[in-house]
């Protein structure tokens, strides 16, 4: 029965790390823009629609919108539930092209 136990704590925990780690997306979390309290305003980055996704364009996106933290979605990509009003989301298709700019 322990070492049942053991296998189950094992497996929690692997799941538990796997949950931390990173799927190859870009996040930056630097200073927040001037005049902002640090919260995602996505009409101002709009100009990133039918643009190429990189790391510029990402930084650019989440200096423009006043986001504190902001990262590229592509399709298949996990993503958690919670929402956070200080992240910018671009959302890519297969080929790395933003389709969509979002908050949370």
């Amino acid at each position: 029965m322990s070492r049942m136990r053991a296998s189950l704590g094992a497996v929690l925990a692997a799941m538990v790390l796997a949950g931390c780690s990173s799927s190859g997306t870009t996040s930056k979390e630097p200073e927040v823009a001037a005049n902002s309290d640090g919260r995602c305003q996505a009409g101002a980055a709009d100009f990133a629609v039918g643009k190429q996704a990189s790391a510029e364009l990402l930084e650019q996106a989440r200096t423009r919108s006043g986001a504190q933290a902001a990262r590229i979605l592509k399709p298949h990509d996990m993503v958690t539930l919670e929402y956070r009003s200080d992240r910018l989301n671009l959302n890519a298709d297969d080929r790395g092209v933003i389709t969509r700019v979002n908050c949370g």
